[in-house]
């Protein structure tokens, strides 16, 4: 289970539970329609939207309502996902092909709706974040030196701009993989973190190679049931604030 599909498990599941859930897809490659379980066809159709963008096909939007109108659609359980990628143009002003994430979500502010973000791999987004310039960060690693490598600045960046931060220990195998993770990670960073285990899951793969949402083909496979039991933990935190 990969962050996209973590990003549209944890959207279904907090839909689910009674949020009104908005999923911006803000990767350079959006696929998290698939994940909602759009499917490929229609998820292709709002990238498509983006990138009639530079062709002239699509008109630019001004404002968050306008880019969720046009780049935006209703997915299961109620979530709408709005395809919020940047486009290779030179408009930093314009909010559909300029503005950044963290933009995108200043724009949004005083929302009662929760916003599931699927950002790029990498610290690049939370690095131009400014203070408090999100509610919550979900950083994704697995048991490797290279994926806690970039964990550990993605915290350490969340940290200086005082975002909270939730560390997933993704496909892990055993238990000794979620506690490397948690000694590795723990003393370098020098923050306390809430670590959840997301298992290695062969019906999750099969869901991704066949272009499915595990939420529908395996809902009670271990690493969906690991995403739901997330989501409780970001309702509980939510209703904390």
């Amino acid at each position: 289970m990969g962050k996209t599909t973590i990003a549209g498990t944890l959207a279904r599941a907090l839909s689910r539970s009674g949020h009104d859930v908005l999923a911006l897809d803000c990767d350079a490659n959006p696929m998290l329609g698939i994940s909602l379980g759009l499917g490929a066809e229609r998820t292709e159709e709002l990238v498509s939207a983006r990138e009639g963008l530079e062709s002239g096909d699509t008109p630019h939007q001004p404002t968050a309502a306008g880019m969720e109108e046009t780049f935006g659609t209703d997915a299961p359980d109620g979530v709408r996902l709005v395809v919020a990628a940047r486009v290779e143009q030179v408009e930093p002003g314009c909010m559909c092909c300029g503005v950044s994430p963290h933009q995108l979500l200043r724009d949004m502010e005083g929302e009662s709706r929760m916003v599931v973000g699927d950002l790029e791999a990498g610290t690049g987004t939370l690095m131009r974040m400014p203070q408090g310039g999100a509610n919550l960060a979900l950083v994704i690693t697995q048991p490797t030196a290279k994926a806690m490598q970039v964990a550990r600045h993605a915290l350490e960046a969340a940290k200086q701009r005082a975002i909270p931060a939730v560390l997933i220990a993704n496909r892990v195998r055993t238990d000794a993989d979620v506690e490397l993770i948690r000694t590795t990670m723990g003393p370098q960073v020098g923050i306390p973190m809430a670590i959840l285990a997301v298992p290695e899951d062969a019906a999750v793969a099969q869901a991704d190679q066949d272009g499915l949402a595990p939420a529908d083909v395996a809902p009670e496979s271990p690493a969906v049931l690991a995403v739901q039991r997330l989501g409780q933990s970001v309702s509980e935190f939510a209703g904390a604030r």
